[in-house]
This record gives structure tokens, sequence and C-alpha cells, in this order.
């Protein structure tokens, strides 16, 4: 039986004000809450709200037939709790249906999987606690930001528990192969993989209301016929997407709530089903798929160079990390809340010269010019906390010491939690 994987994305980062350069050392807040909740109002307004009742309808119409599955970054939890509350709470409703998978992410949406092994892990291990505290059940899939992967990224997670990543289809790694089956890790065979079938995607996201496509108008008929005439062979069609697809991409009047509540109908015509990727992932894999250098979703190229393609970049990313050591030892609420938020990745890609999408700024220089005189106060506040004279063997030893600390503490309150429950059970 051939199915439907849903996957949305939900990640709007928090806006960084205009900081001048004689703001270093005096202002410590970097935020544009006007700019930040004016996005998010609108976002939830037009995208999220009207699309998560339409997903809730889907489910109990079908008898939960219907499926898919939510990435929702750690700035994006935290700005909706912020200022639109609501939005949680609808994703609380779709959560108790049990036909919605969440997905866990680097906390920050952050580029940490190729720059630093310890915040990755730091990261993950957060949002799978968030994700687990709001909606109930701890997550099992694994989508990196911006589904940046490789073999190694993949052994990587592998470690920390997760059996099955979301990946891009691209046409690198898959050569001659089919995005729409289960692959493998090449050395970890126990983790599965899954591929986005990015041409399809496309189609909704960019493509919907281009009047100039071949394939204009696309309706939910012609969408599921497509998978329908697939080879019989292809049982999975990944099918992932930024949410704001519905109703901030392609505007409401395009139709595309409509073509969103029309998928089940002609799917069940056809016999096509929905699953989750926790769902997906079960089925035997087609055999093993390598990617030895990293890869993600961004672009023709499907490569890193949106993040990491110029000196700007490299610049404010080697700066960034160069204090993790410190931060991580850092106990400063505000500093630490900061160290997250301003790894996102839109800031870096707004430094591009040929992929900047949804920058505020005039120009990449601007973008970095405003990045780095943020990064420089940010800098002197870790500094102030863990100075630079302190060798990074030494704060790594530290560290691991306070953290075998940590450790023995929680191990000695859970014993201390079983004592009482023996003595009261006596």
């Amino acid at each position: 039986m051939k199915n439907i994987c849903f996957y949305f994305q939900v990640h709007v980062p928090y806006v960084l004000k205009r900081y001048r350069f004689f703001e270093i050392g005096k202002d410590h807040y970097y935020y544009d809450d006007f700019a930040t909740e004016q996005r998010i109002r609108e976002w939830s307004e037009k995208s999220f709200m009207p699309a998560n009742r339409i997903l809730l309808d889907l489910i109990q119409s079908t008898n939960k037939k219907f499926k898919c599955a939510f990435g929702i970054s750690g700035a994006s939890l935290e700005c909706l709790e912020q200022y639109a509350p609501e939005v949680i709470d609808s994703f609380k409703e779709l959560a108790a249906t049990g036909a919605v998978e969440f997905i866990t992410e680097p906390y920050g949406h952050s580029l940490s999987s190729v720059c630093n092994d310890s915040e990755f892990e730091m990261q993950v291990k957060l949002q799978s606690k968030k994700i687990e505290e709001l909606f109930g059940k701890k997550p099992t899939t694994f989508r990196n930001s911006e589904l940046i992967y490789s073999d190694e990224i993949g052994e990587k997670i592998a470690k920390m528990g997760y059996k099955t990543i979301l990946l891009e289809g691209a046409k690198h790694i898959l050569g001659w192969k089919s995005p729409n089956y289960v692959y493998e890790h090449p050395y970890v065979p126990k983790v599965k993989l899954l591929t986005r079938n990015f041409v399809m995607s496309n189609h909704i996201t960019f493509e919907f209301s281009n009047t100039s496509w071949d394939e204009y108008p696309l309706t939910a008929d012609k969408f599921v016929n497509w998978i329908a005439q697939a080879p019989d062979e292809e049982q999975i069609f990944n099918i992932w997407l930024g949410y704001e697809s519905f109703g901030i991409i392609q505007k409401d009047y395009t139709g595309i709530f409509e073509f969103l509540k029309a998928l089940p109908a002609q799917a069940a015509k056809r016999g096509i089903g929905f699953v989750t990727p926790a769902e997906a992932a079960k089925g035997a894999p087609a055999s093993a798929l390598t990617a030895p250098y990293p890869l993600s979703w961004s672009g023709e190229e499907k490569d890193l160079s949106a993040w990491m393609g110029n000196q700007l970049q490299e610049e404010a990313l080697n700066k960034l990390y160069s204090v993790t050591e410190r931060v991580h030892l850092c106990k400063e609420k505000a500093l630490k809340h900061d160290w997250l938020h301003l790894q996102a990745t839109d800031y870096f890609r707004y430094m591009s010269f040929k992929n900047a999408w949804g920058s505020p700024f005039s120009s990449p220089y601007e973008a970095f010019t405003n990045y780095m005189n943020i990064l420089a106060d940010f800098l002197q506040r870790v500094d102030a906390e863990y100075p630079t004279s302190i060798e990074n063997e030494e704060l790594n030893a530290l560290l691991k010491t306070i953290n075998e600390q940590e450790n023995a503490i929680a191990d000695l309150v859970n014993q201390v939690k079983q004592l009482r429950s023996r003595k009261k059970a006596q």
C-alpha cells in the first residue's frame, strides 16, 4: 500500500534589532520585540491556526487515518508561548489525537551539528525535553536544522538513541535511486533514513499558484494521481515543507487550504494512506544510503553554502562557537537564552550573497555588521564570567568535573526518593 508521509517544519526565530557599535557594552538586549510579535501574530493568524484547525478536522473525520508530523524549533516554541499561546494549545489538541508525531531537532535551529558536537548533543536533549513537556511524548525521530545531514552526523544522532532520521532526497546522494523508499545508514544499519521528495514537496510550496507552471493549477486530484501512477514498488512519498507554505507563501486566496482539505478524500479513492515518519521507517530498507559530505534542503546545490559559503559567515560562526565551553559553564539564564537564540541559521543566511531569503537587511554586509555588533557585546558578557585568559583545556576539565558532580547529585536525589518510597510502603 502506498502512503504519504507529511512533515511540516515550524521555525520562526526572534527578530534581531538594529544594534549599533556604540551600544556594545551598554545594551544587552538584542531583540526587536515588536517585529517578532508582529511576525508571530501574522503567521499564527494566517497560517498556523487555520491549518491546525483543518488538520484536526481531517484527523477526526477520517477516524485518525490522516496522519502527519511536525518539527517545531525551540525558538518557535518560546515565541509562540510568549506571543500566541493559542497556537501551542492547538498543537496540544493535535498531539492528543495520537495521529501526529512531533520530531526533535537542535533547540536553537542551529548549525551545531557541524560546528560543535557537545553543543549539538545538548541542544537535542533540550529540544526533546521541551517536546515531551508540551506534547506528552518523547520524540524518536530526528530532523536536523535545514535537513543538514551526512554519514558522520547520522552516527552522532544514532549515539543519542534516534533510529529514524529525515534528510533531503538530493540527487547527488540518491543518484538513480528514488526518494520513495526507506534506506539505512551505511555503517549503522539500525538507523533508518527517510528522504524528502523535494520535487513533489516544492510543487506545493513554490509552484501551487504559479500560473506559468506547466502543471498549473495544482489540484488534490492531480497531486494524488501522480502518486498513484508511480511504480508499485515505491511505497512511501515523503512530502515535507515549511508550515508557512499554507497561508504565508501560498496565500489563502490561492486555494491552498482547500487543496489541503481535499487530499485525504482523493487519497482514499486510490487506496493511498498516510503515515508518520516513525511508522514509515518500520518498512524494510531498500539499501544503504551514503552521504560523505553534509547536505541540506537549501537551493539547487543542497549544501551548506547558504550559511557557511562566504568569509562573513565563517567569521561570525568561528567567533560564536569559539566560546562554547565558556558558555556551557555559565549559569546566568539571560546569557544562556541569548546563546541558544543567536545560533539560529537565519542570521547566517542573511549574510549570504546568493540565498538571503527573508532578510530584513539591505545587504549581507549590513546583516553581518549588525550581528557582529551583537556578538561583540555577547562575547564581553561571556568573558566577564570566564575570561579568555583561561585555556580551553582548563575549561573542559572544569566542565567535566561540574557535569560529574551534577550527575552524582542527581543519583543521590533518586536514591533518596527510592528510600522514601520504600519507607512509605512499609
